[in-house]
């Protein structure tokens, strides 16, 4: 059996099936089925209300889906299906399962009065107990990998946003996840910011991470990502590499929402 998250090559990270999620009376996923596989990119991308960041939170077992299984290196997270039917799992197997997973707000949730250290050591030595020699060792070096070790001494305040987001990934990456969420990551930035993020992030796809990636940067989704998802009404719409999915001619629902994000790299596909 697997370690919670761990995959083989070319296996599946996380697996969702027949995922159903409501607000009241409003159904905002209607069973969505989708397999991320381990070490490449699976962006979701879609137009505003489509289920995407909901998705997201799911995946994370930040929201509880009212039905459907989420699988992480073939582990269930938050509920299991059952003889008996689908029944929610102990608290300490959910927190073992999504130790294995890290994610990305669209705000950065810095803690204003720690350095950007203080902020990506935290976690280390308040979860993992760890000394402060090696927290720190170990946050300089998340910190060198997005390119902020010589701003390790600065507090968020003195930091721009595109910086703070990298101090908010470097402190999911101390956590060494398997997989790693995005929710937008980029959409509360100028665009002079948004590129050393996004810099960041493929240089972690280079590096064979597995990450799902929500976002409106289309030329992002289409040149970094290996697989992309259309949600449209709390549907996967389209689901196929960047070449199926945007390739001409298009889906008549995309090409409506590609027309509408010409800013966001999609002149590219134009």
């Amino acid at each position: 059996m697997t370690a919670p998250g761990e995959s083989a090559a070319g296996g599946t990270a996380l697996s969702v099936r027949g995922l159903v999620k409501r607000f009241g009376a409003h159904e905002v996923l209607s069973g969505i089925d989708l397999d991320v596989p381990a070490g490449r990119v699976t962006c979701l991308i879609g137009p505003s209300g489509s289920g995407k960041s909901t998705l997201l939170r799911c995946m994370a077992f930040l929201e509880e889906a009212g039905a459907g299984t989420i699988l992480v290196g073939g582990e269930p997270l938050g509920f299991a299906e059952t003889p008996q039917g689908r029944r929610r799992l102990p608290p300490a197997r959910i927190r073992a399962v999504r130790a294995s997973i890290g994610m990305v707000f669209q705000q950065f949730n810095l803690w204003p009065h720690m350095t950007a250290l203080g902020n990506v050591t935290e976690a280390l030595r308040v979860v993992r107990r760890m000394g402060r020699a090696e927290a720190e060792a170990k946050g300089l070096a998340q910190l060198r990998k997005v390119g902020l070790e010589d701003r390790a001494g600065h507090y968020p305040a003195q930091l721009s946003g595109g910086q703070q987001q990298r101090v908010a990934i470097a402190r999911s990456l101390a956590l060494e996840p398997r997989i790693m969420l995005f929710d937008e990551p980029t959409s509360s930035l100028d665009p002079e910011l948004t590129g050393e993020v996004l810099d960041v992030m493929r240089g972690l796809a280079a590096d064979g991470m597995t990450m799902v990636v929500v976002s409106h940067e289309i030329g992002f989704a289409a040149s970094v990502g290996e697989q992309v998802a259309f949600l449209d009404g709390g549907r996967i719409l389209l689901h196929g590499s960047p070449r199926d999915v945007f390739g001409k001619p298009r889906h008549p629902r995309l090409e409506r929402f590609l027309d509408t994000y010409l800013d966001r790299g999609a002149a590219m596909l134009a």
